[in-house]
């Protein structure tokens, strides 16, 4: 029964993409077919441990956490370089990442935007100046509690994420409105004067 959820789950979703963002993208942007409309490629989550080095028992149970919200079994990070003021060498273990694509990515989309970030606590919708000029969108998760995969009477401390939703969008435009139309919550992006004249 679970399998035949998840496949609907990412039909849904597909069939989404395909249906309605398309068309919506080639009416907003002009794109002369479909292959020009950009996709979301992968959506990278990363977990940062402050002191994985003294407590592997934490990166431990940040690994089990991700896990349990991606699907998918995270990487270690690790130091690049050394931070003093943190007593940190390069090559330490600080937290956890893992990159979802396909079917996965698919469906934990569904779950962040329909369960996940309806639970965060006084959510207004995401910032809509959070993309990196290249297509990329990112923003944080304060706690991971929000994802109902976590138990929270078995969780040892609160933990935040980054999320990053990598796209093949080229400008900041279309990946907003490939991501809005897909259904992230995004907040709306305030309309230039100059279009309001236009409109009137």
């Amino acid at each position: 029964m679970e399998s035949k959820k998840y496949i609907s789950v990412v039909s849904n979703l597909k069939d989404k993409y395909s249906s309605k963002v398309i068309p919506s993208m080639i009416d907003h942007f002009g794109y002369k077919n479909k292959m020009e409309v950009p996709s979301i490629t992968h959506i990278s989550i990363n977990m940062g441990i402050g002191d994985g080095k003294d407590n592997p028992k934490k990166l431990e149970s940040a690994i089990e956490e991700l896990t349990l919200i991606s699907g998918q079994k995270p990487v270690t990070t690790k130091s690049r370089q050394d931070i003093s003021n943190f007593k940190i060498r390069q090559g330490y273990p600080v937290g956890c990442k893992v990159t979802l694509r396909g079917n996965r990515m698919y469906d934990f989309m569904e779950r962040l935007i329909s369960i996940a970030l309806p639970r965060t606590r006084d959510f207004r919708g995401l910032s809509f100046k959070s993309f990196d000029g290249r297509g990329n969108y990112s923003f944080g998760v304060k706690e991971q509690i929000i994802f109902t995969e976590i138990n929270y009477d078995k969780i040892d401390s609160i933990r935040g994420m980054d999320i990053t939703f990598c796209t093949s969008a080229k400008t900041n435009d279309e990946s907003y409105w490939l991501l809005k139309l897909i259904g992230l919550p995004l907040r709306d992006k305030p309309v230039k004067k100059e279009e309001v004249g236009e409109a009137a």
